[in-house]
């Protein structure tokens, strides 16, 4: 009985109710982050013009897309709410690179996760390659927000 409950609450929950939450768009600063256009971004610029006639002070946002680089705007009234994305940053040892441009990661419990590429960013990509194909032991960020996971940072921990 209790799994069949379990299911039943499961297909009650929203499909993005754990990607993001809500926070009132005047309290969102520079180098936070925001969904605009249903993409995670960081905030690279805010600023909030005064009360209009219809009452409402606006904050305008420039923000860069977490993942693929894009700058978007967007115009929200300070009293309204925005969502912002959970965006974690988890580090893993890189293992092996693939033919076919997948990563095999070593996470902290021992497991292996080969879901992720390489990231597409040249100077990353580059620094990756170059690590790996000289024997060194790479730790990469990884960092995940709304359902995606991209490469974000590398570190050299020294000779394998």
């Amino acid at each position: 009985m209790s799994d069949s409950e379990e299911h039943h609450f499961e297909s009650k929950a929203d499909a993005g109710a754990s990607k993001t939450y809500p926070q009132q768009a005047g309290t969102i600063r520079k180098n936070g982050f925001i969904v605009i256009k249903g993409r995670p971004c960081k905030v690279v610029e805010v600023s909030t013009s005064k009360t209009g006639k219809h009452g409402h002070a606006k904050c305008h946002f420039v923000a860069i897309d977490i993942f693929n680089g894009k700058k978007l705007e967007d115009i929200v009234p300070s009293s309204h709410n925005c969502d912002v994305p959970h965006v974690n940053r988890t580090e893993y040892q890189l293992i092996d690179i693939s033919e076919d441009g997948f990563v095999s990661l070593l996470t902290s419990d021992g497991n292996t996760k080969d879901d992720l590429r390489l990231p597409t960013d040249e100077t990353l990509l580059g620094q990756i390659k170059e690590g790996f194909d000289s024997g060194k032991d790479l730790v990469v960020t990884v960092q995940s927000a709304m359902g995606e996971e991209q490469i974000c940072a590398l570190k050299d921990v020294g000779p394998k």
